[in-house]
């Protein structure tokens, strides 16, 4: 009663070592139970003592085993089994609202892009140093400061 969502236990002890994400198993298999989509999120006492858990949205037609994405900037850090880390907060599936054609896509088992490669079309590391990049539109080329320091892109 007054919870946000279903609790989420990790079912083995994990160690993570460095900085990396790591996907922790919590022996949920898909499809969900429930007709929704859902969103994991950390638990306030995990974020406390140094481990995040990173969202991402579980389709309801998920297959597989469902795991959480972790991250701590402080390895190692162990996690025994049976630790709530993290709660499954129901997201309602709304019908009359489609912003795309359905993709009849073979679903895989394995979740984190089982259904395909995400498509990324700029991935850059953003540096002290304020990278430029060039964009050439119909003939025109465009210049622009990526990373400024104040969350705009300047473009010339």
């Amino acid at each position: 009663s007054g919870s946000a969502g279903l609790d989420l236990a990790v079912s083995t002890t994990t160690t993570i070592n460095d900085t990396s994400v790591h996907l922790i198993p919590i022996g949920l298999t898909g499809p969900l139970p429930f007709k929704c989509h859902a969103l994991p999120l950390g638990k306030l006492s995990s974020s406390k003592t140094g481990l995040f858990i990173l969202p991402g949205i579980i389709d309801s037609d998920s297959r597989g085993e469902i795991k959480i994405m972790a991250w701590t900037p402080n390895p190692p850090c162990t996690i025994p089994a049976g630790s709530c880390i993290a709660q499954l907060i129901p997201l309602p599936i709304l019908p009359d609202m489609q912003f795309m054609p359905s993709v009849n896509a073979d679903r895989g088992t394995e979740g984190f892009g089982s259904t395909g490669t995400p498509n990324i079309y700029l991935s850059k590391l953003i540096s002290v140093q304020q990278p430029f990049l060039t964009c050439l539109i119909d003939g025109k080329s465009f210049t622009g400061l990526i990373d400024i320091g104040a969350d705009i892109t300047i473009i010339n």
